[in-house]
This record gives structure tokens, sequence and C-alpha cells, in this order.
């Protein structure tokens, strides 16, 4: 039986929320979309807590791990903390090291979302004013999650009124022991032949490694821990694996196992690129739900998304341009995420999640012409009922 309820609501607005059918259970706020808990089987039928989160959500205001929360307006990083758009160079906040990362400052992360209760789920609204963190255009953004059977979905929604960059994401840790341990022991399988080269500030220079008898040969099963510590200097520059894989094959890209439990994490994606996060600086944040701060390796972040840093990139923002033509007529992002919980069809009991996404991750959203501002003006009376 299916039910969403809100469980909390707090003097501020910070609201928090639970979904749960007969397969899974998943707590969510309004703040920053954050998915909280994601509660499922493992091959013994006991329930556990696959994702990393806060014990209280608002220390994600003091907190620079982004445990489980969307992030935006473009998640990764951004070169020196600017881009050019149009003939106009936009400055925004520098807050990892010389570059942007995550949105900036107060990305979505930070923002008290509206939200609605559905049949099957919640959605999450808000509108970003004009040249917030730097960014032109007013953006309207909505979010929703949605259980049907073992599945979590989640669906991304985003409208400019100007040309602009957007990059959502989320940003959920993943330990499928569902125990205070750290994520050595998962095997992990991503299908790519090559990472992108990135400098001692883990920032893509528009180069690419192949990865053959390397330490980010993941083409086969291997453990997180087993080659982590190898002496490469891509591991070296940023303290283990916070590199961006590009990915081939249609389906079933990435997939982590722990051996453990039985649980199972299979993504899917339509975008070009995943970047793997293994948590190599995860100390010293907030308290987690064990109540204490989550120590280095306690999780994993699989992200598919675009090329960071692309829009610096020479050759590389023509090819996104080209590509949101064809797919989302200069107007719309759609990013859909499927969390699939079919225990039920591996004697493992597999916790599975499949990215569909259709749209892009890094858009130059593009009003040129006159039927997308039609399209625009449809939705404006709705907008106008949230603010």
């Amino acid at each position: 039986m299916m039910k969403v309820k809100m469980i909390e609501k707090r003097q501020n607005g910070v609201c928090l929320f639970e979904l749960q059918n007969d397969e899974i259970k998943v707590i969510t706020s309004n703040l920053g979309c954050h998915i909280l808990s994601v509660f499922t089987k493992d091959r013994d039928g006991n329930y556990g807590d696959v994702v990393l989160g806060y014990q209280d959500v608002e220390d994600c205001h003091k907190d620079d791990k982004f445990l489980g929360c969307i992030i935006g307006r473009v998640a990764n990083r951004i070169a020196n903390g600017e881009f050019q758009l149009n003939g106009k160079t936009y400055k925004l906040a520098v807050n990892s090291g010389p570059n942007t990362i995550h949105g900036g400052i107060n990305g979505f992360n930070q923002k008290i979302f509206n939200y609605e209760i559905l049949e099957n789920g919640i959605r999450f609204i808000y509108l970003f004013p004009d040249m917030e963190e730097g960014f032109p255009g007013s953006l309207y953004l909505k979010i929703v999650y949605r259980l049907s059977g073992n599945e979590l979905k989640m669906e991304y929604e985003a409208m400019s009124d100007q040309d602009t960059l957007i990059n959502i994401a989320n940003h959920s840790y993943f330990n499928l022991s569902a125990k205070d341990s750290k994520i050595y022991d998962h095997q992990l399988m991503i299908k790519s032949d090559q990472i992108a080269y990135a400098d001692e500030n883990g920032l893509p220079t528009g180069e690419f490694l192949d990865v053959e008898n390397t330490p980010f040969d993941f083409k086969s099963f291997h453990e997180i821990g087993e080659r982590i510590h190898d002496d490469d200097e891509q591991l070296r520059f940023v303290g283990g694996y916070d590199h961006c894989f590009m990915l081939k094959d249609e389906k079933d890209q990435a997939v982590l196992y722990d051996k453990e439990s039985g649980r199972k994490l299979t993504i899917t994606t339509t975008l070009p690129c995943m970047q793997l996060y293994a948590g190599n600086f995860l100390a010293g944040g907030s308290d987690g739900k064990f109540g204490k701060p989550y120590e280095n390796r306690d999780g994993v972040a699989l992200e598919p998304q675009f090329l960071p840093n692309s829009m610096n990139i020479e050759n590389k923002l023509d090819q996104v341009l080209s590509e949101i033509g064809e797919k989302s007529f200069g107007i719309y992002l759609i990013h859909m995420v499927i969390i699939n919980l079919a225990y039920k069809l591996f004697k493992f009991n597999p916790f599975t999640v499949s990215f569909a996404m259709g749209g892009m991750i890094l858009v130059i959203v593009n009003l040129a012409l006159s039927y997308m501002m039609v399209t625009i003006m449809k939705y404006l009376p709705g907008i106008k009922k949230i603010i």
C-alpha cells in the first residue's frame, strides 16, 4: 500500500516527508530536496538505510559535503569561477580552490522549496531569480519523487527566461552495507574506456586518459579499495577517486555491489559521463546518522552528468548546443532517475538504481524561437502562484 505523508513541519518552513510502499521507504525534505534515507532489503529480507545523511537536515547550511541533496545550477566544477555566454563574461563565487563547485555558496541544496503532496509521491518547486549566484536568467525548477513498486523515480524539469547554464544532479552517497563501515569492499563496474584528466584541483582540462592498465579500469568488477592507494598522479591529485568517466553503451553503465548484504545498485543513463567520488574528504563534516561526523570513504557517490567545465573547454560548448537543439528544443531540461529495488529478480536481493535521463544536464537554454516564448508564457501563471 502506497503512503505519502508529512512527518515533521518546522516554523522556518523546513518539512520532512515519508514515501513508503510494500517494498521501500524514502525520507526526504523540501530543504534542498535532500534524500535523507532509502530503506531496502538485504538478502535475508532485513531493511537497511543505504544512503548517508545528516542527523539534522538543517546542518547542510554549515556543511560542505552535499549529503543527498540536489545540486545546481551547475553541478561539479567551473574553472576560475567564470564562464562566457553570448559574448558576456559571468563571474561566480569561488568555493573550491580557485573554482566554483555545485552552484556556488548558496546553491540548490540551501533552498527551502514549495511542495505538493501527490498520490504516489511529492513535487518540489522553486523559482530562482535572475543572477542569483551569478547565473543569468530566472529559473523555474520542479523536482518530483515518486514510488511505484520497487522504484523511486526522480524527475527534474527546469525552464529559464534567458540563455543560461544548468547542470542538475543528485549527490547521494551510497553504502550498501547499511552499516557504519567503509566502502572499500564494495565491488564496482563502470563501462568506460577513458576518464577526463583532472588537474590538482580536480578540474577537467580537456585531455582524456585511457583506463587500460590503470587504477581507473573498472570494465570488470574491482573492489573500490583495491587500487585507491596506488602511486598514480591522478589519485594523488585528489586523494583517491574523484574523476569523470566517459561512458559507453546505452544501459547498465555502472554497477555497485556489496557482497555481504547482497545489495546491488545498477545505473543506466543517457548522459555521456559519470563522476565517481569515493568520499575522499568526507571527514570533518556535520554529524551523520550514527551521531558523529562521517569519515573518509564511508560512502561513494556516482553522479551521471556532462563533462565538468565543458563550457570552458575548447570545442565542447558547440557539441552541447547541438544536442540541446535536438533533444530539448532549447527550453526544457528533463532529468529522470529511477531507483529500482528489484531484489526478487536476483538471489542476492539487489538494490538497483537505474538512471534514465532524457534531455541534457549541461545545457544552454536558447529562447530564440517564438514558439518557445509561448511555452514559457503558458507556465508564468503557475510561477506567479508559487511566488
